[in-house]
């Protein structure tokens, strides 16, 4: 739900804060008025992104903020990629399937 790139930064912008108003999410995202509304649409029927429109003067202000579920479906995307870049696998570091475990590394040997 949350792992295209426009939704993960709009989480991740979220994530950074208590509650984030509209116009600063589609600054900071580069996104057209209703690019940000999909988005956050998709979000908050998930359950991910909560929004409200407080009454500030004339004017009608939308701003959204993170569920509980959105944090922990933020937290544990995060955890998963670290551990893709990190290689965290018991046996240690990732080898290349060509090469056999023990043979000295050729950075010309041609598969």
């Amino acid at each position: 739900m949350i792992h295209p790139s426009t939704r993960l930064t709009l989480v991740a912008t979220l994530a950074a804060a208590d509650w984030a108003d509209f116009g600063y999410l589609r600054e900071r995202l580069a996104l057209s008025d209703s690019a940000l509304s999909k988005q956050l649409a998709t979000l908050e029927s998930a359950g991910y992104v909560s929004t409200e429109r407080p009454s500030t003067g004339r004017r009608r202000s939308v701003r959204a903020r993170l569920t509980d579920a959105g944090r922990e479906a933020f937290t544990g995307h995060v955890a998963a990629l670290q551990a893709i870049v990190g290689g965290t696998r018991e046996d240690g570091p990732h080898q290349d399937s060509t090469q056999q475990p023990d043979a000295p590394f050729d950075a010309e040997a041609k598969p």
